[in-house]
């Protein structure tokens, strides 16, 4: 996801005085509130964020728009996201990680609420872009949040269960929208997830602690651009930001385009349906912190090649014409996924060193980005070649990712590193 994740102004070392012990730790008190807190905010940031894409179909009837344009309800957001990520990175190092987020989860719920009244789709797009802009202060921050407060050997873990959260809030969000449609269009589906983006803001600002580790700076461009320099010139994490592009950009082209599929023939699915077969996004909530944990002990080289083949296995499967071929494939991409954004994300905090805020924004720009742009590119392929001109796009850009990971797991590891 759901990635998954995080980060922007992430101090830029520990002091040396620091001891490591007082980090948190899986298992005590301190890291399970965390860990709770995270995840609520994941799972409401993904279930508005993704909430509106079963019913990029019903955008499609109502306006008379093209699939392609239809997944401007996804594609705006995602987009406007991807940029705010930086500015708010910066004011995450000016003014804190806990008010930022809360801040952002509070007025994304409310610009969702406003867009459930809008009269035309292009206020909807509207309002959508700048949801994604509102809410960028939450994914932003979260991994540098995570990666300051958590131990390093439990970040994986924390990371994985943070994106579990993304991958549930994904998985309800998209269920929950494509069931209330059915009964009380749009708008009604559009009204209850901005409920729940209210009741999950609430929920954070009781339960997140406060930062024990975040430290206050003011901006210094000239040691951004001396950041920038170093991100640019480590041997792994510009490849990793191509991941997360890559990663992300196949992932939300599939379930862009599969509810025109499924409503379709052969299938001929309702709405209603339609959301069950969405409820296979359950498996990333498992996939992400297990895998997670996995990496943190075999290497996140020796995992996310392997994330990347199911992913093609699975995106084999769905070219099939039966819902008892396509759903193990879709159930196996989605697991492949939410698996491998877990790695790359917590890698990226592995390696950045210094710049692990700057860093940690780049992936992320780079994964919404992929959202936006490669979600909107396989929907001209969609109007090509309908679903098969969608799954030869998203092959075309998951071999460029295997070979990518297959690349990485070459990559001279750093001290201490996975």
């Amino acid at each position: 996801m759901s990635i998954p994740v995080s980060a922007v102004a992430f101090s830029s070392a520990l002091s040396a005085a620091e001891a490591p012990s007082s980090r948190l730790q899986a298992g005590t008190a301190a890291f399970r509130a965390t860990a709770r807190a995270m995840f609520v905010g994941g799972f409401c940031t993904f279930a508005m964020l993704y909430g509106a894409q079963p019913l990029m179909p019903m955008f499609a009837h109502d306006f008379g728009l093209t699939p392609a344009a239809s997944s401007g309800v996804v594609s705006m957001s995602t987009g406007a996201l991807a940029l705010a990520l930086i500015p708010a990175s910066l004011l995450s190092d000016r003014f804190g990680r806990r008010a930022l987020m809360i801040a952002a989860l509070s007025l994304g719920a409310l610009l969702t609420l406003l867009s459930a009244f809008v009269d035309s789709f292009g206020h909807f797009l509207l309002l959508r872009a700048l949801f994604g802009a509102a809410l960028a202060g939450l994914p932003a921050v979260a991994m540098a949040y995570l990666s300051e407060e958590v131990d390093g050997k439990s970040l994986g873990h924390s990371m994985g269960l943070y994106i579990a959260g993304n991958a549930l809030g994904g998985m309800c969000g998209r269920f929950m929208s494509s069931v209330l449609a059915d009964h009380f269009g749009w708008r009604g589906a559009t009204l209850a997830l901005a409920l729940l983006g209210c009741l999950g803001a609430w929920l954070f600002w009781r339960w997140l602690p406060a930062s024990r580790h975040f430290q206050s700076r003011r901006q210094d461009f000239a040691r951004m651009r001396r950041e920038v320099g170093s991100i640019l010139g480590d041997g792994g994490l510009p490849w990793l930001f191509l991941t997360a592009f890559l990663l992300m950009g196949c992932f939300v082209s599939l379930y862009n385009y599969l509810g025109f599929r499924l409503l379709a023939a052969p299938f001929h699915l309702s709405q209603s349906m339609l959301a069950w077969v969405f409820s296979l996004y359950v498996v990333g909530i498992w996939s992400s912190a297990w895998v997670g944990r996995l990496a943190d002990h075999l290497g996140r080289r020796n995992v996310l090649w392997l994330m990347v083949a199911m992913m093609l296995a699975g995106l084999a499967l769905t070219l099939a014409d039966t819902l008892w071929l396509m759903a193990p494939g879709i159930a196996l991409f989605t697991f492949g996924f939410f698996a491998g954004h877990s790695v790359a994300s917590s890698w990226i905090g592995l390696r950045a060193r210094e710049a692990k805020a700057l860093a940690s924004a780049l992936y992320l720009g780079a994964y919404y980005l992929g959202s936006s742009v490669y979600g909107w590119l396989s929907g001209l392929m969609w109007g090509s070649g309908g679903w098969h001109g969608v799954a030869s796009a998203l092959a075309v850009g998951l071999l460029a990712l295997l070979a990518v990971a297959l690349w990485l797991r070459r990559l001279q590891p750093l001290p201490q590193n996975a």
